[in-house]
């Protein structure tokens, strides 16, 4: 059952773990579902088909719109996360029900997945640290050193053209990271093992799907796997 978007999960940190050859493998221990199925878009409805999955218990009393929403859909218990998840055009909707639950078994390790997060917020930042800039000469006397310097021109064009880097606000954003392999499958504790490190904080919560662009070599390769 192979999604274009998969699970809602966590981020709980990063470790190591040794491969089959013996090297080490940095690696992103995600806490990925089990995702409850809320609702479920057809096109001939809707327009597309996607499912709703719900994802941690609510931590407080919902409304009654909601409330009814989760009782039609059999969820005992309401659902904290809300998110809409799009199915491949070769994916047949009618192969999913209301109420039932996806888990990390959804995920093979050696594929490829996406993950999405939003990036550590680190406040208001100057060029250096948000753009790289090099900076000036750091020897005694410069009396340049952080600054940002000159932005434009003066008369011609008597302004600042938009986009210009600045200091500014960084962090906080929405990120994906394509293409990481997924290293291990952990069934029993809902975890995935993912190569590399993803956006976020630990405790976060990210996005876990299948990779949507895959160069031809990584399709490829992918085949010759199975």
């Amino acid at each position: 059952m192979a999604m274009k978007e998969g699970l809602i999960g966590r981020k709980r940190g990063m470790t190591q773990v040794f491969g089959d050859d013996g090297n080490v493998i940095q690696v992103t221990v995600v806490e990925a579902g089990p995702c409850t199925v809320v609702g479920i878009r057809t096109t001939p409805e809707d327009g597309y088909d996607a499912l709703q999955i719900g994802f941690e218990p609510a931590r407080k009393n919902v409304t009654k719109a909601m409330a009814g929403h989760y009782k039609k859909a059999g969820v005992e218990k309401p659902m904290r996360f809300l998110r809409e998840v799009r199915l491949q055009k070769t994916e047949n909707v009618a192969a999913y029900q209301v109420g039932q639950q996806l888990t990390v078994e959804l995920f093979t390790p050696g594929e490829l997945v996406d993950v999405v997060g939003v990036s550590k917020g680190k406040g208001f930042q100057g060029g250096v640290k948000r753009h790289n800039w090099s900076g000036g000469d750091q020897s005694h006397g410069s009396m340049f050193h952080r600054a940002p310097g000159s932005i434009g021109a003066s008369s011609d064009p008597s302004r600042v053209f938009p986009g210009h880097k600045l200091p500014g606000r960084m962090g906080g954003d929405r990120r994906t990271i394509l293409n990481l392999p997924v290293v291990r499958v952990i069934p029993e504790q809902n975890l995935i093992l993912i190569r590399g490190a993803v956006p976020g904080h630990t405790g976060s919560l990210v996005m876990v799907r299948k990779s949507v662009k895959q160069t031809k070599a990584q399709q490829q390769k992918g085949k010759e796997a199975k």
